[in-house]
This record gives structure tokens, C-alpha cells and sequence, in this order.
């Protein structure tokens, strides 16, 4: 069982002391930075002062980036799946002739 560290993270002026698996960290410190430098743009670009509006608006883009991805690897494994036929298809009428 792996030892449990305490970190502190700041996201939007406030302060979430969490208890992770080590392993974690990087990650977690990185999506904080990101969740701050996204609420700077969005509060510089669209004049919002309301962290709850900024921070539902840095949800949904978090959201839909992750929806899109899943999209998109749906697409690709599609894509693979039908060359693979196709190759596979190719190698049965090769080695049928």
C-alpha cells in the first residue's frame, strides 16, 4: 500500500488541502495551473467577476475538450478497424491466388 502525501492546491484565490497517492501530484498541480491561467482568459476576455460563472465556464470547457477527444479516438479506432479489414481481406485473397 502506497504512503499518502498531503498537498495544498490553489485554485481561483482558494486554498484545497487534499490527501493523494503520490503518483497523482503532477497531475493535479498541472490541471490547477491550467484551471487558474483558463480563469484569467476567460475573466480578461468576456469582463466576469463571478469566480462561480468562471469557474462553471472552465468546467464546461474542460468537458467538452475531454468529450471531443473521445470523439475523436472513436473516429480513429473506426478508421483502423476498417484498414485492418481491408488488409486482412487482402492477405486471404493473396494467399488463396
Amino acid at each position: 500500500m502506497s504512503e499518502q502525501l498531503k498537498i495544498k492546491l490553489s485554485i481561483a484565490n482558494r486554498v484545497y488541502p487534499l490527501t493523494i497517492d503520490p503518483k497523482q501530484e503532477e497531475g493535479l498541480r498541472k490541471a490547477a495551473q491550467k484551471i487558474d491561467a483558463m480563469i484569467k482568459q476567460f475573466e480578461q476576455s468576456y469582463s466576469v467577476r463571478d469566480k462561480q460563472d468562471v469557474l462553471a465556464m472552465c468546467a464546461l470547457q474542460f468537458a467538452s475538450q475531454n468529450e471531443q477527444k473521445t470523439i475523436d479516438n472513436e473516429y480513429l479506432n473506426e478508421e483502423v478497424e476498417e484498414k485492418l479489414v481491408a488488409i486482412d481481406q487482402l492477405l486471404k485473397e493473396y494467399l488463396n491466388s
